[in-house]
């Protein structure tokens, strides 16, 4: 099993931050929600019940692209992690096309 790489870890701090300050703004708004229960009226009710139902649908999205992600990045990790020059050599022939192609425009 390889280590991961400094990017790596990188990669997957950043990954994990976005995650959580999603997680803090779904909560925070969450919160908010509750604390209107001051307002009164009609539409005070239908605007709660409306940001409640975009709430619970932001954290299922949240969920949803965590667990669809997840196969996918160890997959790379792990691919990369085993075939380390072929990985090098995959990146530096794209980077020579892209930059053939945009040293003709």
């Amino acid at each position: 099993m390889a280590r991961k790489t400094s990017a790596q870890n990188a990669a997957e701090q950043i990954k994990d931050q976005a995650f959580s300050e999603l997680q803090a703004l779904i909560e925070e708004s969450d919160k908010l929600l509750k604390d209107s229960a001051s307002l009164v009226g009609e539409e005070a009710e239908t605007l709660r019940a409306q940001l409640s139902l975009k709430l619970k649908q932001a954290m299922d999205s949240v969920v949803s692209v965590r667990d669809r992600t997840k196969p996918a990045v160890e997959a790379t990790e792990s691919y990369i992690g085993g075939h380390p020059w072929q990985t090098v050599a995959v990146s530096a022939g794209f980077g020579l096309v892209v930059g053939l192609l945009l040293g003709r425009r």
